[in-house]
């Protein structure tokens, strides 16, 4: 989910220097979106481990 929306991230970045910047505002929403969905669910999973009372793989 992550790599996602680096992906993202980075095409908004690179329309954006080249001008489009359409595609550039919408790849950036995308990205996050994303990023939020991603630490909504880390926070979740973590949340979860700690009530299962399971330490997480080192």
């Amino acid at each position: 989910m992550l790599s996602w929306s680096l992906t993202f991230l980075i095409i908004a970045l690179i329309a954006g220097v080249l001008g489009f910047t359409g595609i550039a505002g919408a790849a950036a929403g995308i990205a996050k979106v994303l990023f939020f969905v991603f630490l909504i669910l880390l926070i979740v999973s973590a949340l979860v481990g700690a009530a299962k009372g399971k330490n997480p793989p080192v």
